[in-house]
């Protein structure tokens, strides 16, 4: 067992003038490769932080520039929070990772009374539920009427994708469970708990728990996305329904004290414990058995022989060493973070544009603070993958468009699609018709409002008012034998849309007279 750190761990970071050259020169690279506006970089090695700075600029068309402790909003990197503060809990003796989360919320339920009864506090944060590839993510994003609560409570409508503990699929709404079960038996919001005994307690001072904060007018990264062919700036994500999930807000100097206590395996700079070694150790331990497919040839040192999910964080080997590592992504904002215990490094970079600059400047910092030699080009390997990816995507979307018979005619009337339809765990949806367009509500998400455009048969596509969202769907009514609607599909209708808008999930039907 590799022997403790003392205080020293908490080196303070080093000034620009002191930054490794060969830091700056890679970052510089990737901003130039990608053209991303700004990120922010923490590398520690050796109980010491190499770097925590920001490179590039905060906003598209000004020259303010991304400091030390500019926040980024991490996303799914919360994950490990949430963690973290379930350990804590186990540690007071007040839950206990596999005791089943009916025992601290009698009211909570999955679709299958089974899984509702089985279910444990650990399977909350591992992914294995049967829940299908962010299942529910319609309930919290875009930004819905319903609160953390209510989500909570409609998941037992959502049907499972698979089988109970047999298959690995990413979901969000379990850890607003966490988030529950955290102010269940603690009497302190998430939010006040992570803020309180874990942000307060590492010294990440100026990190905030809200997904609202990204809206701040302090030292914010602005988000930046590229939307119908252009990289302009977008509104961040202000809901904070899914802080449990995603919420925390962070920048290089104070990510770089979680990595170090994370190195340390929960030690704090004062020697006391954030949570304990086997507490640590738990939180790292993979549990969910994830795809191990050969990387492509550009980046293939990412080819992994063991693939598993843990509590908050994905661990698998890189360069022969097991690694624990996480991304998120939020609109605007991605992150990623990874370190290696055994060869006491950590990384994380912050971006606050969508590119793959993220992913591929982590990769890279990481094998500089290995002291790989020669060093793999990921910036090189994630831009030639990108390149492929994308003229795949525009492919496969000529592909479509040649396909639609663009010459049929929809099946009945315009005004004989309208009316109120319902889905069990979503709720109500409406068609309207004015000016003779149809139109398409989803009525607990204010965001996804638009015409519906003929695209072929009984297909239209919901082209949203918010152009942000750039997830146009495919709305497919299917007709009884009596020619009325008998149900409404939506599907998305560009493959490169994010998965957290599962409508493709809804099976709505037509309301009918209570």
């Amino acid at each position: 067992m590799r022997r403790l750190l003392t205080a020293a761990f908490f080196a303070p970071a080093l000034t620009l003038a002191q930054t490794p050259a060969a830091i700056d020169s890679i970052v510089t690279h990737a901003l130039r490769t990608f053209g991303n506006q700004g990120v922010a970089v923490a590398v520690v090695k050796d109980g010491q932080v190499i770097v925590a700075r920001g490179y590039g600029i905060k906003k598209l068309g000004t020259t303010d520039p991304v400091g030390p402790d500019t926040r980024f909003g991490i996303a799914s990197n919360s994950k490990a929070f949430t963690a973290t503060a379930i350990g804590i809990l186990v540690e007071e003796g007040k839950l206990a990772w596999d005791a089943p989360v009916i025992r601290y919320l009698p009211e909570f339920a999955m679709y299958d009374p089974f899984v509702t009864r089985e279910l444990t506090i650990r399977d909350l944060l591992v992914h294995r539920s049967g829940l299908g590839l962010g299942a529910g993510d319609l309930l919290w994003w875009p930004a819905s009427t319903y609160d953390r609560k209510e989500i909570v409570r409609r998941l037992r409508f959502i049907k499972p994708a698979t089988s109970f503990r047999s298959a690995y699929a990413y979901d969000n709404v379990l850890y607003l469970v966490a988030g529950e079960v955290i102010e269940r038996v603690s009497g302190r919001t998430w939010e006040q708990f992570v803020k309180e005994r874990i942000l307060d307690r590492v010294g990440m001072t100026r990190s905030t728990v809200r997904h609202s904060d990204a809206a701040g007018p302090d030292d914010v990264a602005t988000t930046h996305a590229e939307i119908e062919g252009s990289v302009r700036v977008i509104a961040p994500l202000t809901s904070d329904n899914t802080n449990p999930a995603g919420g925390i807000n962070a920048g290089a100097r104070d990510i770089a004290k979680w990595l170090l206590v994370q190195l340390d395996s929960g030690k704090l700079a004062d020697g006391a414990r954030l949570v304990s070694a086997r507490t640590a150790r738990e939180i790292w331990t993979g549990v969910t058995p994830m795809a191990a497919f050969p990387s492509a040839p550009e980046l293939a040192p990412l080819t992994k022989q063991f693939n598993l999910y843990a509590l908050g964080f994905q661990t698998n080997d890189f360069r022969g060493r097991k690694m624990l590592w996480h991304t998120g992504g939020l609109p605007g904002y991605l992150s990623w973070l990874g370190f290696i215990p055994d060869a006491r490094v950590g990384v994380a970079v912050l971006t606050n544009t969508e590119t793959p600059m993220y992913a591929a400047l982590g990769w890279s910092l990481l094998d500089y603070a290995l002291g790989t030699k020669p060093p793999w080009d990921f910036v090189g390997g994630y831009a030639a993958v990108n390149k492929r990816q994308r003229d795949a995507l525009a492919r496969q979307r000529t592909t479509t468009a040649a396909a639609r018979d663009s010459l049929s005619k929809p099946s009945l009337p315009l005004a004989k699609y309208t009316g109120t339809y319902e889905d069990a765990w979503y709720g109500d949806v409406s068609v309207s018709l004015a000016n003779g367009k149809l139109r398409l509500s989803l009525s607990h998400t204010p965001q996804l409002q638009g015409d519906l455009v003929h695209w072929q048969h009984d297909t239209f596509i919901a082209r949203w008012d918010d152009r942000e969202m750039r997830a146009d769907a495919y709305v497919t009514f299917q007709l009884s034998p009596d020619g009325s609607i008998d149900q409404v599909k939506l599907r998305a209708f560009d493959p490169d849309t994010d998965f957290s808008f599962d409508f493709h999930d809804l099976l709505l039907r037509p309301r009918r007279p209570r």
